[in-house]
């Protein structure tokens, strides 16, 4: 690709704006972008990125659209082929999953990463949002910042991953584990007991996994032994900040009488609005 020209003008050039004003880019262009010479390789990426999307946000399903794509062959005659219509956040995550020995996959990871931030909503659109819109937001965020978590969690170590998020559940709820957590909000077995948090909750767990997520990879921390330890130890070190600002404390919150499940299904609210996107 003799440099091609390394810069954000080679994603740009291959975006693509629906007639609903939304941005995608189809795979077979990104491939071609990301230098992977067959189509076999780069699906196995795809493939990656779509279940790294489904752990940390799996009601997100206009992130990748399959279209059938028109081709001539050798042999002049027209015969269909799969591609993929991809969200922004979708080439991110095939980005990250992508070979890091290639120059063009660090420029897409830091171009879709900043494009991201940047669609994030400005402080005044926020402050507009309903309670529930607020807490799809937030939502969104959390699960974005897990998997993040997840991901750098498992380079320190970490197997077992139900007692590390309980690790940081703890510090944030005082010695409670996400049980603990679901059974004081009188949570069905297995609910989200995020999906079941209000905003301001939401935040507090979203600073508790950002700021693990940092810590580990700042400390270059090794050991799931060590990881626990520092998941206990962000949270409750956010909890006490929140108590020596006399703010509430996390287990003190309301539970909002629907969860954002139960609002998605209703269509009361929708994660789609170009607003949450």
């Amino acid at each position: 690709m003799n440099e091609l020209m390394l810069n954000n003008s080679i994603f740009e050039n291959i975006k693509h704006i629906d007639d609903n004003g939304n941005e995608y880019w189809l795979a077979r262009e990104l491939q071609r972008v990301l230098q992977y010479s067959e189509w076999r390789n780069f699906k196995k990426v795809i493939d990656k990125a779509i279940v790294s999307a489904q752990n940390s946000m799996p009601f997100e399903n206009y992130w990748v659209v399959e279209v059938n794509k028109p081709i001539m062959t050798g042999k002049g005659r027209a015969e269909n082929i799969i591609d993929y219509k991809l969200s922004r956040y979708m080439c991110y995550l095939i980005a990250q999953n992508g070979d890091s020995r290639k120059k063009t996959i660090a420029l897409a990871q830091t171009y879709f990463a900043v494009q991201t931030r940047k669609q994030e909503i400005s402080e005044r659109e926020y402050s507009s949002l309903t309670e529930d819109e607020k807490r799809f937001y937030q939502r969104n965020l959390t699960k974005k910042g897990n998997y993040s978590l997840n991901k750098a969690a498992k380079d320190a170590g970490v197997k077992n991953f139900d007692k590390f998020h309980n690790s940081g559940y703890k510090g944030l709820y005082n010695g409670e584990t996400a049980n603990d957590i679901a059974k004081r909000k009188g949570l069905r077995y297995r609910e989200d007991i995020l999906d079941n948090m209000g905003s301001d909750e939401l935040i507090a767990n979203l600073f508790r996994i950002s700021q693990t997520e940092q810590k580990l990879k700042r400390d270059n921390v090794k050991g799931e032994v060590n990881a626990n330890d520092v998941h206990y130890e962000v949270g409750k070190k956010i909890r006490n900040t929140i108590k020596e600002l006399g703010g509430t404390m996390p287990e003190d919150y309301p539970t909002p009488e629907k969860s954002l499940k139960v609002l998605e299904k209703e269509n009361k609210i929708t994660s789609n609005s170009k607003l949450l996107k």
